[in-house]
């Protein structure tokens, strides 16, 4: 658990219904600065709808989200980008002939809001390019910084992701199954760039990959048919029989 038990994420009751699907069903959530908190469910639980909703693509039909002591429900997914909510995708969303450098670079000029001019050669930028090259090191891809991103392996991809959404100055990275789609070399290369980001950010997990969730998580919240169904540190998780029964299996505790 993180030293520091100031909340910087509170949600209270959210409710997001499609029709008779109640997607999140009056959601708790509470969030402290400087932990990693694992959202986990089985498939259909609603995860990726309540991640929707914090960053503000969804509105929510009831309930509050509160960020840093503000309450940004009603605020657009822009807005909330610029205080600090950063977010990576299920299905990666790069720009795919661009390279590795000039996705981070994009990243950056968004943040400032400085325009981007496609026509024009961005690497003419020296400030640009060296805080997009740092961004790129940080993730272990510096070596790989002017391929093309179609050209890049599947976990490269997913670490130029982590580049852009580090390259907002997050307080909060939202981070939406990042090991999706990896074999097991690549997502324990993931693991490893995600501990090593552990106390710097604030990070809301979503993810399948249940070695790297108990590996990278402080807390754990278990998510069923839309509601939370229980919060604790890895080992109450574990334990947990209506987690167990619900999501784990009696072969993963």
């Amino acid at each position: 658990m993180a030293a520091d038990t100031r909340s910087l994420l509170q949600v209270s009751g959210l409710r997001k219904t499609f029709g008779a699907v109640k997607a999140t069903d009056g959601v708790d959530l509470n969030l402290i600065e400087g932990e990693v908190h694992a959202l986990i469910g089985p498939n259909g639980a609603g995860k990726s709808t309540l991640i929707a909703q914090l960053c503000g693509e969804l509105r929510p039909d009831a309930g509050t989200i509160t960020f840093d002591g503000v309450d940004v429900t009603a605020l657009p997914a822009h807005l909330r980008a610029r205080k600090g909510l950063s977010r990576s995708f299920q299905i990666t969303e790069l720009c795919p002939d661009f390279s590795a450098l000039e996705n981070v670079m994009l990243s950056l000029t968004l943040t400032s809001g400085r325009a981007f001019q496609a026509w024009s050669d961005p690497r003419r930028d020296p400030k640009l390019m060296t805080a997009a090259q740092h961004w790129l090191e940080e993730v272990g891809l510096a070596e790989r910084a002017n391929t093309r991103v179609s050209d890049l392996a599947h976990g490269e991809k997913r670490q130029v992701e982590l580049a852009v959404a580090l390259a907002r100055a997050p307080r909060l990275l939202l981070l939406d199954e990042p090991m999706a789609g990896m074999g097991v070399e690549e997502s324990a290369r993931m693991t490893q760039l995600l501990l090593g980001l552990k106390r710097r950010y604030t990070i809301l997990l979503v993810e399948h990959d249940m070695d790297a969730v108990f590996a990278l998580a402080d807390r754990l919240t278990v998510l069923v048919y839309g509601r939370t169904i229980f919060t604790g540190t890895p080992e109450e998780v574990r334990n947990h029989p209506e987690v167990r029964a619900a999501y784990l299996g009696e072969e993963a505790c």
